[in-house]
This record gives C-alpha cells, sequence and structure tokens, in this order.
C-alpha cells in the first residue's frame, strides 16, 4: 500500500468521515512515482521541504510509513545479511572527517549519492583534537554519528572525555554525555546498536544511545594492544595493532563480545593479515592493503584467512591517505558496497559481487570488485581524510 493511500485509510479509521482531505503527494503523478521522487530529496532540506504542504510533511515525517531500505547486522564477519529490518526511508550518504592542513580545523562533508556532489555540514562542536586521536562511530539505523574524546592538539597529550552527536535528521551537533575516562587513540565502534570503545590499556566502557549514558564494559586482559585499525561486525569489536617495523613479532589482537560482555584473543589468521584498513560491508570484513596495488580482500572465517578479492586495487588517482567505510546492507544483486577516501576528497567507490563460478574453487565463494571514481572538487585539493562513515539520511 502507498504513502498516500495508507493516509487515506487513516482519515477514514477515524469514523467521523470529517478527517481531512488528503492530496496527492505530486498532482498528476501516480504515487508509487511521486515517493520515489521524494525519495531523492536531499536530506540536508527535509525541513524545508516538510513546509510545501501537510502531505509531503506526514510523509517525510510518518517513519511506520516509509520503505525498508537495508536489514539488519548479520551474524558474523563473514556472514551475509539477514532478513529485512524495522528502519526509516533513508539512502546512503557518504560522511568524511577531513583536516585542512593550514588552518587545522575538522570539516565534515557529506557525499549525496544521485548528484555526487558535497554537502558541508555544520561545524563539529569543540573540533580542537589532534589529527587521528579522537575516534569517530556512525549508527546507521539511527543516522547518528558519534566523534567521541581525543587529545588536545599543542602538544599538551591532554586526553578528553567530551562527546558530540551529529543527527541527520536535523543537521545539526549537540553534546552527548561525556566519557567516564579521558581517552585518546582509542579503539572503538557499533556493537549492537550501542558504542564501544576500549583503550590501549585495556579498559573500556559502552554508550547506550537510548538511555544517554555510559557504563564500564568487561576490561580487556594482557599486555597492551597499540590501535592501528578496528571494525565493528557481528556483535564484536575486533582490535589490532597491525605489523610494526622491523617484523619480528606477530601483531597482537583482541575481540571484544557484546553479548558476553569478554575479551578474547583474536584469531591468528585475521591479525596476521590484516594488513590495512577495515570495511564492513553487508556483513562481510574488507580490508584495503596498504602496500602494493592497494588490493581488496575478504575475510573468511571458515577458514581463518583473508582471500583476496578479484579485480583491480584502488584506482591510483586516489590517493593516500585513505580512510575506507561501508553500507551496512547488500545493493542490489546481493552486491555489496565499499567507499575509499582520499587525499582532496577523491572518492573509489567499489562494488563487490560474486565471481562466475568456473572461476571460484570448489566450496569456495570468489568475489570480484569494481571500481568508480568521484573526484572531489578542486577546492578540496589540500583536504585529508581521517575517517569516513555512511549513514542512511
Amino acid at each position: 500500500m502507498s504513502f498516500s493511500s495508507m493516509s487515506k485509510q487513516q482519515v477514514l479509521d477515524t469514523g467521523d468521515g470529517e478527517g481531512e482531505e488528503v492530496m496527492e503527494l505530486i498532482p498528476g503523478l501516480p504515487e508509487d512515482v511521486a515517493e520515489k521522487c521524494l525519495l531523492h530529496l536531499p536530506f540536508l532540506y527535509h525541513r524545508l521541504f516538510r513546509t510545501v504542504s501537510s502531505t509531503w510533511n506526514r510523509f517525510l515525517t510518518d517513519a511506520p510509513a516509509k520503505p525498508l531500505l537495508f536489514p539488519p547486522a548479520a551474524a558474523g564477519p563473514g556472514a551475509g545479511t539477514a532478513a529485512t529490518g524495522s528502519v526509516s526511508f533513508s539512502l546512503p550518504f557518504l560522511f568524511a572527517f577531513a583536516f585542512d592542513p593550514v588552518s587545522r580545523r575538522l570539516q565534515c562533508q557529506a557525499l549525496d549519492p544521485f548528484s555526487r556532489r558535497w554537502l558541508l555540514l555544520p561545524p563539529v562542536p569543540g573540533g580542537g583534537a589532534a589529527a587521528g586521536s579522537f575516534a569517530v562511530v556512525g549508527l546507521p539505523r539511527r543516522g547518528e554519528i558519534y566523534v567521541i574524546g581525543g587529545v588536545e592538539e599543542g602538544g599538551s597529550d591532554k586526553a578528553v572525555t567530551s562527546v558530540a552527536v551529529y543527527s541527520a535528521a536535523r543537521n545539526g551537533w549537540e553534546e552527548a554525555a561525556s566519557m567516564r575516562t579521558p581517552r585518546g587513540y582509542m579503539a572503538a565502534g557499533e556493537v549492537g546498536g550501542r558504542v564501544v570503545v576500549a583503550g590501549e590499556d585495556g579498559e573500556a566502557e559502552v554508550f547506550d544511545p537510548e538511555a544517554g549514558r555510559w557504563s564500564p564494559a568487561a576490561p580487556r586482559r594482557g599486555a597492551a594492544v597499540a590501535r592501528y585499525d578496528a571494525a565493528a561486525a557481528g556483535g564484536k569489536l575486533y582490535v589490532t595493532e597491525g605489523w610494526a617495523w622491523p617484523f619480528e613479532r606477530a601483531p597482537r589482537g583482541a575481540v571484544y563480545d557484546a553479548a558476553a560482555d569478554s575479551w578474547c584473543e583474536m584469531a591468528r589468521g585475521m591479525r596476521e593479515g590484516w594488513t590495512g584498513s577495515c570495511a564492513v560491508a553487508g556483513g562481510r570484513m574488507y580490508i584495503v592493503a596498504e602496500y602494493g596495488e592497494w588490493r581488496l580482500k575478504r575475510y573468511d572465517e571458515g577458514r581463518d584467512e583473508w582471500r583476496m578479492v578479484a579485480g583491480s586495487g584502488v584506482p591510483p588517482e586516489v590517493r593516500r591517505p585513505h580512510v575506507v567505510a561501508g553500507e551496512v546492507g547488500e545493493v542490489a544483486g546481493g552486491r555489496r558496497r565499499i567507499y575509499v577516501v582520499g587525499a582532496g576528497l577523491d572518492v573509489a567507490v567499489g562494488t563487490v559481487s560474486a565471481a562466475a563460478a568456473a572461476t571460484a574453487a570448489p566450496g569456495v565463494e570468489e568475489e570480484v570488485v569494481e571500481w568508480e571514481v568521484v573526484k572531489g572538487p578542486g577546492e578540496f585539493a589540500g583536504l585529508a581524510p581521517c575517517n569516513a562513515q555512511v549513514l542512511y539520511a
């Protein structure tokens, strides 16, 4: 049933027959076509579009009437997606955080998936943390991004507890509850709809966005694990310190299980093969290798190994430094989408699909990636990305 039909039914259900007449979304267009048109409205201007008519206002605010565009997270790092979940109507926008090398100010931009234009967002409150010292966590289903902690710029090495949250629905920032402990250079990710942060010392805490408060999580025991990269998938947060010169010791890695509130050692194949930045797309973990041709690899949990994805590496015109992000759900045809943001906010959009059956080994699912490059505007030439997230806005 279309939105307009549902609205008319709601009027009839009032019982008095005197409800407000429901007008067409776009006069002269079939309802399903009009709804698809409204899905293309940039989220930054939804507040303005709600003033067009009462029907547009209801369509843009009535969540139960909006179509579902992506399913809930899968059960494990190598699994596919599960049944469709309940989320508001939305489109995947790529949010990139970048530093201006001259002003040293943090910027946040959003890439419109249709026009391929970047939209400048309001400045992050504070924004004075040293590059790379703060954590950024997106909650795609809530349309929120959290900027957490960090170390004050200027050489003081003073960690902070502050947390700022961006809401795509409001296109604005506000302060959230501060962490219990000052932290910088921490690992962080979304696990089960909550934000988990973990310091190098093993201390961790969890933020519940519904309750708006932080609570302690089980500490990780053992030697310190410096953050090289981290990823959240299948209800777990994966933290690795990566390989370090002169490569005399295998890297350490740890895994936090939110359901059990416990830590365990990362599987050997995962930590030894984790040689780049990780993005989770469609429930699967991929890394963009930081050496050679910047090839894409996928983690196979059953075999405990990173398997090379067929196709070329990240196009060379997308220059380092790279930050990566993935879409939560699958796109049409069971494919998965990964974004690699480079210097100047040039973006390589990778679409991963199943490889032809003839090229796959028996019992092994092989994949292939195809890349498309979206060039950043000339005025972004000096921007250096430090994080990327995908929100459904």
